[in-house]
């Protein structure tokens, strides 16, 4: 298969959409959980979360186009300023999944898939009990991007919960040790497997590779 940007335009619309979002290759699965100021919580899933900077810590992710339909998520977080990120491991994918349908605000993705709410050191917003690798963050800014109406969240880790087995030394961790999920497109899910470990790369350290 070889298309253009004409060819891509002009595929069906749930081909187009599949073939795109799987493009970007396999991405870390999280649950964001919030909960309202009057106490209804909130958990879906998403694959955007991604690394922006380590001192402050801070991670990011993008929100859908807001509008027709509601965004709990993002509600929430505008209200309280506060939200968790949880690792998905494959043990609870199908729960995980569901949450992505759009019930009613009134009614709690946690109870309705099956997952646990889980509270730590007074954090406003709740952890997933299922999940284990987790992290509380608070929203430091939002950054619309216009070309197609999503906005960036960026937040800062104000707590970060890791099993202490599953960190070395140095401080890297081994996530395959969480079975945590990734996910390719919308519905597609994978394992993850430790494949190698390498040392910080420096030019007089790059090996022989016989080029």
């Amino acid at each position: 298969m070889n298309l253009t940007k004409s060819d891509i335009e002009n595929l069906e619309h749930k081909k187009r959409l599949n073939i795109i979002n799987s493009v970007s290759g396999i991405k870390p699965a999280n649950l964001i959980a919030t909960k309202s100021k009057d106490g209804q919580t909130n958990v879906a899933i998403f694959s955007s979360v991604f690394h922006l900077g380590s001192n402050p810590a801070l991670l990011g992710f993008i929100m859908r186009p807001a509008g027709e339909v509601p965004r709990h998520t993002y509600e929430n977080i505008k209200e309280t300023g506060f939200y968790t990120v949880n690792h998905v491991p494959i043990t609870i994918v199908d729960r995980a999944h569901y949450s992505s349908a759009k019930v009613d605000r009134s009614i709690s993705e946690f109870e309705r898939c099956g997952l646990t709410e889980e509270y730590a050191n007074g954090f406003h917003a709740p952890f997933v009990r299922e999940c284990h690798l987790k992290m509380g963050l608070s929203l430091v800014e939002e950054i619309p991007i216009a070309v197609n109406n999503t906005i960036m969240i960026i937040g800062q880790i104000e707590e970060l919960i890791i099993p202490d087995q599953a960190v070395d030394e140095k401080g890297y961790i081994d996530l395959s040790l969480f079975n945590t999920a990734g996910i390719s497109g919308l519905n597609n899910y994978y394992s993850l497997k430790r494949e190698a470990s390498f040392p910080y790369a420096r030019p007089d350290e790059i090996p022989d590779f016989g080029t």
